[in-house]
């Protein structure tokens, strides 16, 4: 985390700065873009916020972009107050040693970029044409259509934010045991039916996800991950494996290939 289920929350709380004009920037050093950040951004007004995956962008209103992705362990806080009390990975405290980004407004209120790890980064104007399709973007011809001739793993490829944007590791388990695919099946194989039923369970079990605080919301949430329970589905044995590089948790009895 964050997965593209916080990016949202976290771009919902960034709303609030609309309207506000930057008046002063702090940017950690490590960040290659901190001279070019100090330089450009006071003066500058936020006019909107988006998101593509787990990219959050403040629109600014000289026509420039400012990307915030905030890695596994990144935090936003708006005006004192996070937008998620606490990540899976990440520390619940909010030291001001590990704040990688602020910025001050014109009405005294701020904006936070907090990172323990300093896996967080900022740039102007990121490269979102790079990205796939937003998680909640998808249709079944669209995936299909993403996925033409790969044959890598559909765990690995919805990790990719290049095939689709905003998969993380626990909603990527998630709507693969709702779906009830595999998440070692190629690409290739997958069926018509298949792909809408990855589909569907992005779309219908994702916005409930959202609402509920994010990626750990699932019936695949952390505790279960942790224990390998019985299948809340069908009582058989969960499996821990890895694919694509990370961990992945599957019921083999009721996810086919």
């Amino acid at each position: 985390m964050p997965e593209g289920l916080e990016a949202e929350i976290y771009r919902r709380a960034a709303e609030r700065t609309v309207g506000r004009t930057i008046t002063a920037v702090e940017v950690d050093d490590l960040q290659d873009t901190a001279d070019e950040l100090r330089a450009v951004l006071p003066g500058l007004t936020i006019v909107g916020t988006h998101r593509v995956g787990k990219q959050v962008v403040l629109d600014l209103d000289d026509g420039e972009r400012l990307g915030l992705h905030f890695g596994m362990t990144g935090r936003l806080i708006v005006d004192g107050a996070s937008a998620i009390d606490r990540l899976e990975y990440a520390s619940g405290r909010d030291d001001p040693k590990w704040d990688r980004l602020r910025l001050d407004f014109d009405d005294g209120t701020h904006l936070r970029v907090n990172d323990p790890r300093r896996w967080a980064v900022f740039r102007l104007d990121p490269d979102l044409d790079r990205l796939g399709p937003d998680i909640f973007d998808l249709t079944p011809e669209l995936l299909a259509e993403r996925l033409r001739g790969r044959r890598a793993a559909i765990k690995a490829l919805l990790l990719d934010q290049g095939v689709v944007a905003g998969f993380g590791n626990m909603i990527a388990d998630e709507v693969l045991w709702q779906a009830g695919v595999s998440p070692h099946a190629s690409a290739a194989t997958l069926s018509d039916e298949q792909l809408a039923a990855i589909v569907e369970a992005a779309q219908t079990n994702l916005p409930e996800m959202l609402e509920r605080g994010g990626s750990h919301t699932g019936v695949i949430d952390p505790e279960v991950r942790a224990t390998l329970p019985p299948c809340p589905r069908d009582g058989g044995p969960l499996r821990r494996d890895t694919v694509g590089g990370r961990t992945t948790i599957w019921c083999p009895v009721h996810q086919t290939a």
